[in-house]
């Protein structure tokens, strides 16, 4: 072969070595491009990745307990999650929350108890308050346990019912078992007799603050148990059954991915909640002020799909 030739066969070599790597670059470059596009579209508006291999999906959430302040527990990727988009979410002119999106429209209420004292429900409804959650009654904290219907639950019933807004219940439990699970559904379904409610009938057990109670030595498994069994009784009774709780209750205190079934009542009283799980009734604030209420009061917005 003549030296020309050579260095011409040597040349051309280069070249195509060089018109691979270029071609495997650009190849790689598309890739990376679509994975990006690709993750992108796997999140949702509650900040937790979705699509692609489970090793993908996040380990750890940061929640907000009013006591402990900000807390990491870990994701749980069984429980539903929310799709609400907290950029939507807008103050009133009287100063309430309102969101709408192309998918979510919502409803403004409260929840009472004797606490409120005696309503004016004409002029809480004149406020713009469509739908009322009413405590019905409490089981003590203390060792006896005695249940004690609120004594409001009636006259809040009947004056909230005439003027056109929609009723809902909860009970305030401090059951350590089923037996007493079953007692205080039966005192619900007695009290509830000749009623119509359209909103859940609520399972309400909560930590009891700055005091010890019947309940603090209760297990996760205990409280699953005994929270599922509350629902499944309701239902069989012939009302919706729904759960209330926080956002340490839910990712720490119990099974959250045996309720996706479930209407789940969530306290949060910050300005954008960071929890991602699944919730259709959204409690915002413990210190609202509405016409015709004595006082603070809850605030509650429900998130009802178009």
């Amino acid at each position: 072969m003549s030296k020309t030739k050579g260095v011409i066969l040597i040349f051309a070599i280069v070249l195509a070595v060089i018109a691979t790597f270029l071609g495997i670059s650009k190849s790689r470059s598309n890739i990376d491009k679509h994975k990006t596009k690709s993750e992108e579209d796997s999140v949702n508006y509650s900040g937790v990745q979705e699509d692609g291999d489970k090793e993908d999906i996040q380990k750890e959430i940061t929640i907000y307990d009013i006591e402990d302040g900000y807390l990491t527990v870990q994701y749980n990727p069984n429980a539903d999650t929310h799709q609400y988009n907290w950029n939507k979410l807008l103050v009133n002119d009287s100063g309430l929350y309102q969101y709408e999106d192309d998918y979510y429209r919502t409803r403004l209420g409260i929840d009472v108890s004797s606490y409120q004292g005696t309503i004016d429900w004409k002029k809480v409804k004149n406020a713009g308050i469509e739908f009322a959650i009413l405590r019905l009654g409490f089981r003590g904290y203390g060792d006896a346990g005695k249940i004690v219907l609120d004594k409001n639950f009636e006259e809040n019933y009947i004056n909230a019912r005439k003027e056109g807004i929609d009723i809902g219940v909860y009970f305030f439990s401090q059951a350590i078992n089923n037996d007493e699970i079953n007692e205080e559904v039966e005192f619900i379904v007695e009290n509830l007799k000749g009623k119509e409610i359209t909103y859940p009938v609520f399972f309400d057990l909560e930590k009891i603050k700055n005091d010890t109670a019947r309940t603090d030595n209760l297990t996760l498994e205990e409280i699953t148990d005994m929270t599922l069994n509350f629902c499944r009784i309701i239902k069989e009774k012939g009302y919706e059954p729904g759960i209330y709780g926080n956002a340490k209750t839910f990712t720490m205190k119990m099974k959250l991915e045996l309720f996706n079934d479930y209407q789940k009542w969530y306290a949060d009283y910050q300005e954008k909640p960071l929890y991602p799980y699944d919730f259709s009734i959204w409690q915002y604030t413990e210190k609202g002020r509405i016409d015709g209420i004595s006082g603070n009061v809850d605030i509650d917005i429900e998130f009802i799909k178009k």
